[in-house]
């Protein structure tokens, strides 16, 4: 098999921390918390010394830049467990210092993005996520099938925090949802709590962004003329339940719900982000088009609008 690294990499400084060539096709993602507020070249510079014995093929710095430290080719030491790292492709995303090490938005749109097109590469149409250590290792997947590992399952850690590890279902059926193919399969459906259902966009935009002002990781799905407010996807009905009535206990109105379809955009225009880059918010050159690229944003347009207003 031919490998290819991501495209959204904005900094490269490889580790001597690896195995050489995998031994198995990729086939799972462990998504990891780097317990740091670090930025993508110095999660690489935690793994240049041959002394510490540990690397990851990728990292994503709190402001979401995405750098690469093992080829996807190789095997990196990351989730302490040689089998599951020669099918892995392993990410170190920044993060609080403590329980639940708490991730910020950039972080996990760039984790969004780097996973959709680490599937799309290697021509896989579904992330999984069974939350469940000995359903996951037993599977076998489909060859258009990638499925969501973490390393509390292969050693005394709580990585990747309890932050991520509750969103894991919502990760996965967003990258799913990207690569056009079904968030549910053969082992069960998925269930979403949901807290709004609008005709008008504006109006769920403001439910998505009180939702999210109260602490919780949601998105927005448009289903039979309606945008549909959710908050994520699981496969235990009983995970669900308590989201649900952590909801509540926030003051929303909130029931379970398994429909749902692809995910609604929630970019800002282009005029919006222009004026960032005006402002300085996304860096310059080659880096400002990586990060602009990996949130989603066309880079030309956005340069064009750029040019316009400064006339």
């Amino acid at each position: 098999m031919a490998y290819t690294n991501s495209s959204l990499v904005s900094y490269t400084k490889l580790s001597p921390n690896h195995s050489g060539q995998r031994t198995h096709s990729i086939d799972r993602i462990t998504p990891h918390c780097v317990v740091g507020q670090l930025s993508c070249e110095s999660i690489c510079g935690c793994f240049t010394s041959p002394s510490r014995q540990a690397s990851c093929n990728y990292g994503i710095g709190t402001d979401g830049r995405i750098s690469l430290c093992v080829e996807e080719k190789n095997r990196s030491w990351c989730s302490s467990s040689n089998a599951n790292d020669q099918r892995a492709i392993t990410i170190e995303c920044a993060s609080d210092k403590s329980e639940p090490y708490a991730m910020n938005d950039k972080v996990y749109a760039s984790l969004i993005s780097l996973c959709t097109d680490i599937c799309k590469r290697n021509g896989k149409k579904k992330l999984l996520w069974f939350g469940d250590k000995n359903k996951a290792l037993n599977y076998a997947p489909k060859s258009d099938e990638m499925v969501i590992t973490v390393h509390r399952w292969f050693a005394n850690k709580s990585c990747p925090g309890n932050w991520l590890y509750a969103r894991l279902g919502d990760l996965a059926a967003k990258v799913t949802a990207n690569l056009g193919g079904s968030t549910s399969s053969t082992e069960g459906t998925l269930y979403r709590v949901q807290v709004g259902a609008y005709k008008s966009k504006a109006n769920a935009d403001a439910q998505l962004a009180h939702v999210k002002a109260a602490g919780f990781d949601t998105y927005m799905v448009q289903i039979g003329g309606l945008y549909k407010i959710q908050v994520g996807a699981y496969r235990e009905k009983s995970n669900a339940d308590n989201m649900m009535a952590k909801l509540k206990a926030a003051g929303f109105d909130a029931f379970i719900t398994t429909e749902s379809d692809a995910s609604v955009s929630t970019l800002k225009s282009i005029d919006e982000i222009a004026r960032e880059v005006i402002r300085g918010d996304w860096g310059n050159g080659a880096d400002r088009r990586n990060r602009l690229t990996s949130a989603g944003y066309d880079y030309a347009s956005v340069q064009a609008k750029v040019n316009e207003l400064l006339g």
